[in-house]
């Protein structure tokens, strides 16, 4: 029986630069994010407008999520221990989860308000919405170029790119509603406006909920076929049968596997494992790959785990 443990690209080309300058993108990007969430409160209490205070509370979820993501982006450099072997990097999986639950909560709790409203809906000044919620498109832009390198391989950076694009469409339907209101005094935009926020908060966090639950529980991560990876171990040369394959996210970049081979008979362990190894990273991106090499079919003893 012979293990092995290959991981080249822990620290390669294309994971350094992004992960050593994700907090202080995070640091910057939240800050922004926060000193405009609570002028947008402030303005929606003096105004009295529903559609601002939405827009703020919607922003405050993201200010929240921002900051668990900026948490979660230090916490995975931290190096590993020797109770946690893996590093900390399982956090940027986690931090999406915490921030999708809590989407959920805040956009039921607009919605209720929203329609209490419709049938009352109190005069507003629109030329203050307005310009409030146009200042929220251009932060929200501006923050959401800030945080996209990287961001379609690292659940992560692709809930923050995205909450932050949520949020410039989220402000040009608030000026939207500041100007039927302004031109035309139809002060029900204002609850109706910010109904439809509550609906793509919590349409967006749903998405968010299932992929970062995904992860969370070991799932095989998004864009890697598990059955295309058994089948091509098993055309390995000398390989004979395949059993307790399993693939995760270890997140921040990091894909694991684990899988058992039986080669009756071959030759050289280390330099086929080396190679398959290397073919799992070139061909798939699992970074981390254990392969044990067994010479019986039997090798493992009938053991019960999957």
């Amino acid at each position: 029986m012979h293990a092995h443990h290959a991981h080249h690209h822990d620290h390669g080309p294309h994971h350094g630069p992004v992960r050593g300058s994700a907090p202080r993108t995070f640091a910057i990007v939240t800050l922004v994010n926060l000193a405009y969430t609570v002028l947008e409160a402030g303005y929606g209490f003096l105004t009295g407008s529903l559609a601002l205070l939405s827009d703020a509370l919607h922003n405050l979820g993201d200010v929240l999520g921002l900051a668990l993501a900026w948490g979660a982006a230090a916490m995975a450099q931290w190096p590993p221990t020797e109770r946690h072997t893996y590093g900390w990097r399982r956090a940027t999986l986690l931090s999406p989860l915490a921030n999708a639950v809590l989407l959920v909560g805040l956009s039921g709790a607009l919605a209720w308000e929203a329609v209490r409203r419709m049938w009352a809906p109190p005069e507003l000044p629109g030329l203050t919405i307005i310009v409030v919620a146009a200042i929220g498109i251009a932060v929200n832009l501006g923050t959401a170029l800030l945080v996209r390198g990287g961001h379609a391989h690292d659940l992560n950076r692709r809930g923050a790119f995205l909450h932050l694009m949520a949020d410039a469409a989220i402000s040009l339907a608030t000026v939207v509603a500041g100007a039927g209101m302004l031109a035309w005094g139809w002060d029900w935009l204002d609850p109706v406006t910010a109904l439809l926020v509550g609906v793509v908060v919590a349409v967006g966090a749903v998405g968010l909920l299932r992929d970062s639950f995904d992860a969370a529980m070991d799932a095989v991560p998004a864009g890697i076929d598990a059955a295309e990876v058994r089948a091509f171990v098993e055309a390995l040369p000398g390989v004979a049968s395949v059993h307790h394959l399993h693939i995760w996210s270890l997140g921040a970049g990091g894909v694991a596997m684990t899988v058992h081979l039986v080669r009756p008979g071959a030759g050289d362990d280390d330099a086929f494992i080396h190679e398959a190894a290397e073919a799992l990273e070139a061909r798939f991106g699992i970074n981390h790959a254990t392969l044990q090499v067994e010479r019986a079919r039997d090798a493992c003893g009938g053991r019960a785990h999957a």
